[in-house]
C-alpha cells in the first residue's frame, strides 16, 4: 500500500485488464449513452471514492491514453504485468496503490458499467456502519435476490486479498467471510450487468 495513512479513504477500483476477446475490442472503451465504460465508472466512483484506480493489462496503451486525457489527476492508471493470471491479480495490482490504513475499497469489472451512483453511495454507507450497527467486512448489492457489482470491502481485508495466490478467484476471499457480508437490496438492475460479448452490448445499447 502506498502513501501516508488515510483512514477515512474509500478507494474505487476499476478492473479493465482483460483481453476482451469475445468482444473484439477493448470493453473499457465501448460507449454507453455518450461515455465510454471506463469514463462512466470513473465519473460515478470519483464522486464517492478517492483515489480511483484503473487497472489495465491488455490494451493498456489505448485505455491508459483515454484515462489520462479524459480524467487527468482524477484517476490513477496502473498496469497488471500478467493479466492472464486472472481478475484477482488485477485487484492485487490495484490494492498496492491504495493508501495505507484506508477505510475500505470498492471494486468492479469494467464490463459492469451501468451501476447507479446511489448504489455506490449506499454500499459505502453500509460499510461505514461497521462497528455501529453491523460487523460487516463486505457490502454487496443485491437486485431481486441476485448479488452483483460493485463490491465494497473493509480495508482490513486488503492483507487477505494480497495473501491469496494471484491465480485464485476473487470470490475466495469473499466467501471465506460469508458471515460478514451485508447484502444491500437495491432497485438498480445495473448491478447485474455483464457486458461480455457483442449480443450483450447490443442489448445494452438498444
Amino acid at each position: 500500500m502506498s502513501g501516508e495513512v488515510k483512514p477515512d479513504v474509500i478507494a474505487g477500483i476499476i478492473l479493465a485488464a482483460g483481453a476482451s476477446s469475445r468482444m473484439g475490442r477493448p470493453k473499457a472503451l465501448l460507449e454507453y449513452r455518450g461515455e465510454t465504460f471506463v469514463d462512466r465508472l470513473i465519473r460515478i466512483f470519483s464522486r464517492c471514492c478517492d483515489p480511483v484506480i484503473v487497472v489495465a493489462g491488455y490494451h493498456a496503451d489505448a485505455i491508459g491514453a483515454r484515462v489520462r486525457s479524459s480524467h487527468g489527476g482524477r484517476a490513477k492508471f496502473v498496469v497488471n504485468p500478467d493479466p492472464d493470471r486472472g481478475q484477482l491479480s488485477s485487484l492485487q495490482t490495484a490494492l498496492g496503490e491504495v493508501p495505507k490504513g484506508a477505510e475500505g475499497f470498492l471494486f468492479t469489472p469494467v464490463d459492469s458499467p451501468v451501476v447507479e451512483e446511489t448504489t455506490v453511495a449506499a454500499l459505502i454507507d453500509a460499510l461505514r456502519a461497521r462497528g455501529r450497527t453491523s460487523r460487516a467486512l463486505f457490502a454487496i448489492p443485491r437486485y431481486r435476490g441476485k448479488r452483483g457489482h460493485p463490491v465494497c470491502a473493509a480495508g482490513a481485508m486488503i492483507p487477505e486479498f494480497l495473501a491469496l495466490p494471484p491465480t485464485a478467484e476473487t470470490r475466495v476471499a469473499i466467501d471465506q467471510r460469508a458471515d460478514r457480508i451485508a447484502y444491500i437490496d437495491v432497485d438498480d438492475s445495473g448491478v447485474l450487468a455483464d457486458i461480455d460479448d457483442l449480443e450483450a452490448y447490443r442489448k445494452l445499447a438498444g
